[in-house]
């Protein structure tokens, strides 16, 4: 199989240079600078075991690759809020043999949260979900870095919406070679609403630092919580934390890296590298959305997606609002009832 990564960076840049690493076909896509280092310089892979260098295809989208292979796989893998422009830009696209890429190939959503499985099936036929414990930066164009060992990440594996088949477990099997543990499960939509509730610290981290002091750790209690309540009210099922301290155990550790320091979270670095934009109306805001729908008040949940926007909007520096500050808004929005 070869592998498309849509959005070569953090997530995606690791999972491909990974897999070219394991000697699996890879191309990768991206824009802007980044695709101007990784076609000049190739993509710079920093882990634990030191520094490499992948020089593979990189495109700016399907045009250059002419009709796709049916034995392409598409690995989605930017933000949640780029999702319709890239399924737009790839579902047409046609595979050699006829057909279209929505029509014949799987799409692989390697994204955090949930609403880019349901946005892809509006379009492609074959879906699979993947929840993404893959620590990881964006380090400068034609950089990432990912700091796990013994393995780089965990990614639970599945179709979409449930449910696995033969090309689950092919594609868990490249993972699998490539450092990465891969389990192939039926629900992976449990794992992902229960990775959901974790990043719901990501705006949080984003406008405020790292959740690290008392205050924040205890703000980001009462934010999960809110989460918890409202996949509860919904009856949506959730991996627990103790599944899910079993599932991950010691496997993925923090090794400092030289020369690639460790950042925050996908949020945290999408305000640092000045995107314009940042994935909290797909976390927190669905757990807002999910509020309204069965009536269960969010309030921490808005303001978090609120100041997340807000701060994408305008530029403001990541982390720049002191937490006592923000905890002091929280409580102010909780006494007005939201």
């Amino acid at each position: 199989m070869r592998y498309i990564i849509i959005g070569a960076g953090a997530v995606g840049g690791t999972v491909g240079g990974r897999l070219a690493q394991a000697g699996r076909e890879v191309v990768l896509v991206a824009r802007g600078a980044h695709l101007a280092a990784l076609r000049e310089h190739g993509l710079r892979l920093r882990v634990p075991q030191g520094e490499s260098t992948h020089r593979l295809p990189a495109v700016d989208g399907p045009g250059p690759l002419g009709e796709l292979r049916p034995d392409d796989v598409l690995v989605l893998a930017v933000k949640t809020q780029d999702t319709v422009a890239a399924l737009e830009t790839w579902a047409g696209t046609p595979v050699a043999g006829g057909g279209t890429a929505a029509e014949r190939l799987p799409l692989v959503c390697l994204q955090n949260g949930v609403e880019s499985g349901r946005l892809a099936l509006r379009r492609f036929r074959r879906v699979y979900g993947v929840c993404v414990w893959l620590p990881s930066t964006f380090v400068e164009p034609g950089v990432v870095s990912a700091a796990g060992a013994p393995l780089t990440g965990v990614l639970h594996l599945g179709r979409t919406p449930h449910g696995t088949d033969d090309t689950a477990h092919r594609i868990a099997a490249d993972l699998t070679d490539a450092h990465f543990e891969a389990p192939v499960v039926p629900d992976v939509a449990r794992w992902q609403y229960a990775k959901l509730l974790g990043n719901l610290g990501n705006a949080l981290e984003a406008v405020s630092g790292p959740v690290a002091s008392e205050p924040a750790e205890a703000l980001f209690a009462r934010v999960r919580a809110e989460g918890e309540a409202v996949l509860d009210a919904a009856g949506i099922a959730y991996a627990g934390a103790g599944e899910q301290r079993a599932a991950r155990g010691d496997k993925v550790t923090l090794v400092p890296l030289d020369g690639a320091p460790r950042g925050g979270g996908s949020s945290w670095q999408s305000l640092v590298r000045g995107t314009g934009t940042i994935e909290a109306d797909y976390l927190n805001g669905e757990i807002v959305l999910l509020g309204r729908l069965h009536g269960v008040p969010t309030p921490l949940n808005e303001l978090l997606q609120r100041l997340a926007n807000e701060f994408a909007r305008e530029g403001r520096p990541a982390g720049s609002l002191p937490v006592a500050d923000l905890v002091r808004l929280a409580d102010e929005v909780v006494r007005q009832g939201g």
